[in-house]
């Protein structure tokens, strides 16, 4: 029966030659599997789940998007910022928006309205650039650790993380140029050069340049930027959701920016509520008398009340209104480019 069982396993093995191997040891070599790629799973990749793809080639277009949405927005409304910063450091001479602008215009001239455009335009053309092109960066980054699942099913914590982290870098970059724009638009006639050269030239005369208001810009700015984009990315799958509630592509290129509009005036105007105090106290570091004060004692000595209220009517109008465009001429852009427009879960 052993000489049976014998002669069938030689036979078996001599039609199956592939299983008789032999290693140089005399050893069978043990068969290995062929495993083909398609059988192995593949690591999601959230900036790979797009349409179009987010490639390098991506995130620099977001970048210069952000420098188009922020540097000309910022730039166009600085009559209403210089405004805006006197009532907040001279509240009983600049109690009002049109007042303000009137008791400019008689004092200094028009020209005064228009005094720090220079930085604000380099400023905030920098911050956008970092804003805009790190969030689309680190959205997808924390998209790819949290998974698929997890990162739908907590994207509005990513929007947070994603915004706050960009805001980050952002504000190291527009930290110089800001308290440029601040020191010329606070200071009376006279006192602090208004052309960009001689300002640049007189940076010394600022306190604490070049970084000195990167805490206080951090405490204004990163709320606001979480704000601005968790509140856009949600309106804007709310209008989706429940005003349009075909696939986001079966609407024109108008409507799909009227959208964008509108959720981002929407997220605006509550950025501006959650950042008035700290952007008082950034206005307040330009004013001569609180050179070398703490923010702890410039909050302090204002109030409560007037660290909120004091310039809060035209930076609602201007931060909802600059949000707004931001957002606009940002997804105008990204439209052009055949990226297609911003926000919420695209169906």
């Amino acid at each position: 029966r052993s000489r049976v069982v014998t002669s069938k396993t030689t036979r078996t093995l001599d039609e199956r030659p592939h299983l008789r191997r032999i290693t140089s040891s005399g050893f069978p070599r043990k068969n290995k599997r062929r495993t083909n790629m398609s059988e192995t799973k593949k690591v999601w990749n959230a900036r790979y789940s797009h349409s179009p793809p987010h490639t390098n080639d991506y995130y620099a277009k977001c970048a210069f998007g952000g420098i188009l949405a922020c540097g000309v927005t910022h730039t166009a409304v600085t009559p209403l910022d210089v405004v805006k910063v006197n009532m907040q450091v001279n509240p009983k001479k600049f109690s009002g928006l049109f007042s303000g602008m009137g008791i400019l215009a008689r004092e200094e001239g028009s020209a005064a309205l228009v005094k720090g455009w220079a930085p604000t335009c380099i400023g905030y053309s920098l911050q956008g650039m970092f804003k805009f092109g790190l969030y689309e960066v680190f959205k997808d980054y924390y998209s790819t650790l949290a998974g698929e699942e997890n990162a739908f099913k907590y994207r509005g914590l990513i929007y947070l993380a994603g915004s706050a982290s960009a805001e980050f870098f952002a504000d190291v970059a527009l930290c110089p140029w800001e308290m440029m724009k601040v020191k010329i638009q606070s200071s009376e006639a006279g006192r602090f050069p208004t052309g960009f050269g001689a300002a640049l030239a007189a940076r010394g005369q600022i306190d604490g340049f070049p970084f000195g208001s990167v805490v206080p810009l951090w405490s204004r700015q990163i709320p606001y930027t979480m704000a601005k984009f968790y509140f856009f990315e949600k309106v804007v799958e709310g209008f989706y959701t429940y005003v349009f509630t075909k696939p986001r592509d079966s609407y024109s290129k108008t409507t799909q920016l009227g959208v964008t509009f509108a959720s981002g005036y929407a997220a605006g105007v509550i950025c501006a509520l959650v950042s008035q105090p700290a952007d008082n106290l950034v206005s307040q570091m330009g004013k001569p008398s609180n050179k070398g004060k703490s923010f702890a004692t410039m909050a302090a000595e204002q109030g409560a009340t007037a660290l909120f209220f004091n310039g809060l009517g035209p930076r609602v109008l201007m931060i909802g209104t600059l949000t707004g465009l931001q957002w606009y001429i940002y997804d105008a852009w990204k439209t052009a480019m055949g990226m297609g427009t911003s926000g919420g879960v695209k169906k």
